[in-house]
């Protein structure tokens, strides 16, 4: 019997919302920036209490840590950890291999992906490609053991949006995801930019497909340079922009055979001579916007920019300037190789865990999945999440505007009822295709369940006046004893301290 037949659903949300505002005392504080446990994990019997610096660096450095992370992290170390992780070749990523056989789309060319779209009278579905994409995307996040690489294929889908609603995005998206993102998220930033200047789904986004000698196009020459490389403070100016707008006519996309496939048209190009950030670029064709993309990915300000974006994405909205420094220089040495500019924010700043590490607030995804991961929940991915997310203004490869979904907290701190009943359904057992295994601890008392509860999601167990205030609350509302596993579950996964990694 489900805990809605036994209290009704109004009466459940009341429970799980005391639980919610008494989990935490101070309720805009995330736990681990108060909680202070002692000693390394040792995963057989109870779950101890996690060194909150542990905890606080995992939180971050995944979409949420299970159980073998934590064992790991306290074996070798969080440097040693991070260091295995700016490897992930040589991480056996079986879990999340198995898991991804049945999404056929995920290896097939633009051209098949048209046909796999393709329905009658010239109609296309424009969903199930792109809803394949995002489920796989949700079961790499939850199952893969190369966590820190996929926390950067996010961050760089981000950097480099694109929203599969527009044009022909919703099957290039897909080719874009595999042959530019993943490849390159941890290689060198050259490599990376490179590789989504010539993807498809970049020049279609942005309509440099659209872009000719005879209508030039300044939408992506914009968007490389302020999104991109440089950033909005970059000192590049609207002539640069034009120039660039130029050099990169006749960048386009297959319409017809070989559909999806990048293409220079040398008809459409502007053979002028062109200045661009003070480079001149003689008529060479294709090659003038190459010469113009191997000077942005190693320009000054380029550094700096992705130095900072970087440090935010890990360190919080105040990363320390001097760490910011560190990853600049560092990219600027390394020839801008993505795992050298981290290691200073990680190394130096994150295990810190000082004011260059606040916490962060959760985006949507990364409270989902963290919820699913900590839980040790069993998911497919399918659709009855997406819907949640989509609930919550986080829906995959959905955000239109070139700027990517937000990595500051703000925008995702006003919108938290969508949160609430994802926990709610979660803890009730109400997500198809998702299922979350009894808790062991959850059998003996109410005590001991809430301590192991806390420790399992929080790091550390509620203080016991918290706590032991927290049960008597519950008790004198009237709560059913059998009731309490998943009140206190979806409680604490919609209290504050649970909504900051």
């Amino acid at each position: 019997m489900s805990p809605t037949s036994r209290l009704g659903r109004r009466n459940f949300l009341r429970l799980a919302g005391l639980v919610s505002a008494s989990a935490v005392v101070a309720a805009c504080a995330p736990a681990y920036a108060r909680l202070g446990g002692q000693g390394e994990p040792a995963l057989s019997g109870p779950l101890p209490p996690l060194d909150s610096a542990v905890f606080a660096a995992l939180n971050r450095l995944t979409f949420g840590p299970r159980l073998a992370e934590r064992e790991r992290a306290a074996e070798i170390g969080l440097p040693g950890w991070i260091e295995e992780q700016l490897s992930p070749e040589k991480l056996d990523d079986a879990p999340a291999d198995w898991r991804l056989r049945g999404f056929d789309t995920l290896t097939m060319s633009a051209a098949d992906l048209v046909d796999r779209s393709s329905q009658l009278f010239g109609e296309f579905d424009r969903t199930s490609v792109p809803n394949e994409l995002g489920q796989a995307t949700l079961v790499r996040q939850v199952y893969s053991r190369r966590q820190l690489y996929e926390g950067l294929v996010e961050f760089w889908t981000d950097h480099f949006n694109i929203s599969v609603a527009k044009g022909d995005c919703y099957f290039l998206k897909t080719v874009d995801d595999r042959e530019a993102i993943r490849p390159h998220a941890l290689g060198r930033f050259h490599d990376l930019l490179w590789a989504s200047a010539h993807s498809p789904a970049m020049l279609t986004y942005l309509d440099n497909q659209a872009n000719n000698k005879d209508a030039p196009n300044e939408n992506y020459a914009r968007e490389i340079m302020e999104l991109h490389t440089l950033g909005v403070n970059g000192g590049y100016s609207q002539r640069d922009v034009m120039e660039l707008a130029r050099a990169l006519t006749g960048w386009t996309v297959r319409q017809h055979f070989w559909r999806g496939q990048f293409t220079f048209d040398a008809a459409a190009h502007d053979t002028g001579a062109k200045t661009a950030l003070g480079l001149t670029l003689q008529p060479e064709g294709q090659r003038e916007a190459e010469r113009a993309l191997d000077l942005l990915a190693s320009h000054p300000a380029t550094a700096s920019f992705l130095a900072g974006k970087l440090a935010r994405r890990f360190l919080g909205d105040a990363a320390p300037a001097g760490i910011v420094e560190k990853a600049r220089a560092a990219f600027v040495q390394s020839g801008g190789d993505i795992k050298a500019t981290l290691r200073p924010i990680l190394l130096d700043g994150l295990l810190a865990v000082g004011p260059g590490a606040l916490p962060k607030f959760k985006r949507p995804v990364n409270f989902v999945v963290a919820t699913l991961r900590q839980l040790d929940a069993e998911t497919d991915g399918g659709p009855a999440l997406h819907d949640f997310l989509a609930h919550m203004g986080q829906s995959y490869y959905s955000w239109p505007t070139p700027d990517g979904y937000p990595d500051r907290d703000a925008p995702w701190m006003g919108n938290l009822l969508p949160r609430w009943q994802f926990a709610l359904a979660l803890a009730q057992g109400e997500i198809k295709g998702t299922r979350m295994s009894p808790l062991p601890f959850m059998s003996g008392s109410a005590e001991a369940a809430l301590d192991q509860l806390g420790t399992l999601l929080l790091g550390q167990p509620l203080p016991a006046a918290a706590r032991d205030g927290l049960l008597a609350s519950l008790r004198a509302a009237g709560a059913p004893s059998a009731d309490l596993p998943a009140i206190l579950t979806a409680g604490l996964l919609a209290s504050p301290a649970f909504q900051w990694r």
